[in-house]
């Protein structure tokens, strides 16, 4: 029994449209002591106390960035002109917070999540912390994408230190 050639063709076909957009995969950027779910292999920069792990899959934005405060008293602090800082750059009023759980974050009041709309699209922000190390995990997309962005909110953990 032979096979039509159409036949091969149709089914590689069904096959590529089945793969989804995003390929959520676990990463570990050096220097964070983060665990993060990126939809692609994220590009780690880092320098003295800081870094940033990001990524571009399916016309979105992913990141994760990190830094450490000189004092861990004012973590908190931080995290919230973390979020101010970005809101205002991009020109918008920050929204009310919304409740943020990561796993092995410090349980600081400012931890919270945002969802940023404008002409540009979403940014969605989650700032946290362990100790003084404080983190920001952001989306950008051109319209919002709740289900991406809670497999990558869900997929952040903090490990201890090794």
């Amino acid at each position: 029994m032979r096979r039509s050639p159409t036949a091969g063709f149709a089914l590689v076909l069904l096959l590529t449209a089945c793969q989804p957009a995003l390929n959520w995969r676990e990463s570990r950027p050096a220097g964070s002591g983060a665990v993060a779910q990126f939809p692609c292999k994220p590009e780690v920069a880092q320098r003295q106390g800081m870094g940033l792990a990001q990524c571009e899959a399916g016309g979105s934005g992913f990141a994760l960035s990190w830094a450490d405060t000189p004092d861990p008293t004012q973590a908190g602090a931080a995290l919230k002109a973390m979020a101010q800082a970005l809101a205002g750059k991009l020109g918008q009023p920050l929204p009310p917070p919304q409740p943020l759980q990561v796993p092995g974050m410090t349980p600081l009041p400012e931890a919270a999540q945002h969802r940023l709309t404008g002409a540009a699209g979403v940014t969605r922000i989650a700032v946290f912390a362990h100790g003084g190390r404080v983190y920001q995990a952001v989306m950008t997309a051109p319209q919002d994408d709740p289900a991406a962005w809670d497999s990558f909110v869900t997929g952040l953990r903090v490990e201890p230190a090794r």
